[in-house]
């Protein structure tokens, strides 16, 4: 091809340097979307086994809610539950706290974790620490890190040698009823917890509370047939 001067002008070629070059580039480039790929389905991977265990403990509630006898201990039930729901947001530590009805205060009554055996039946005033402020404002909680959050009472980590990270908190309501609090504590690996976790504590709480709700029903029915007795 001729330019507009007569001359004419060809595409300078590559050199087999360059060309090399070009393919080291590309190499690269591949490499990268290659990792970039296989951590994207190790993540996939790991929200998918993630989901397994959340809907296990989730159905194991919901199953559990519905065949409640007088015979079934619902406080073992509910550790069950616990431990499941705690694994499937990769937490170290939780408990459920109930609401002492005639004291109004929190009782540890289900604990999972490093101070299971030493924090069971331990009491808190309403309104103490994140988990008293949930009970008393009937609203859920993620905190990333605790030591930032003026709502957090180091009590309890205090007395039972304990360290509180990361928590997530949610209230067990049933109508006006606040029965208790349920709460996971420190994600493995020091992360955060986040939205997701939170919203699976919900559902857990929410069918706790049908657990306990139950649970009443069939204690006064048997009360009552005692009493009729």
């Amino acid at each position: 091809m001729k330019s507009l001067f007569g001359q004419s002008k060809e595409k300078p070629k590559q050199t087999a340097a360059e060309r090399d070059g070009l393919l080291q580039v590309k190499l690269h480039n591949l490499e990268n979307e290659n990792t970039r790929l296989k951590q994207e389905v190790e993540n996939l991977e790991d929200q998918v086994v993630k989901l397994r265990l959340q809907l296990r403990a989730l159905r194991t509630l919901q199953e559990a809610s519905v065949t409640i006898t007088a015979r079934t201990n619902v406080v073992s039930l509910l550790e069950r539950v616990l431990q499941s729901a705690l694994l499937s947001i990769n937490a170290s530590d939780g408990s459920l706290m109930l609401v002492d009805e005639a004291t109004g205060e929190l009782v540890f009554a289900v604990v999972h974790g490093q101070v299971k055996n030493s924090l069971v039946g331990h009491r808190l005033p309403m309104g103490t620490g994140i988990a008293g402020w949930v009970a008393a404002q009937r609203e859920a909680v993620v905190i990333p890190d605790v030591s930032r959050d003026p709502r957090f009472s180091n009590d309890v980590d205090r007395t039972f040698q304990f360290q509180t990270r990361s928590m997530v908190c949610v209230p067990i309501l049933a109508n006006e009823r606040v029965l208790g609090v349920f709460q996971a504590i420190n994600k493995f690996e020091d992360r955060p917890f986040d939205d997701s976790d939170m919203a699976i504590m919900n559902v857990v709480a929410q069918l706790a509370a049908n657990v306990i709700l139950k649970a009443e029903a069939v204690a006064r029915a048997q009360d009552k047939e005692q009493k009729e007795a």
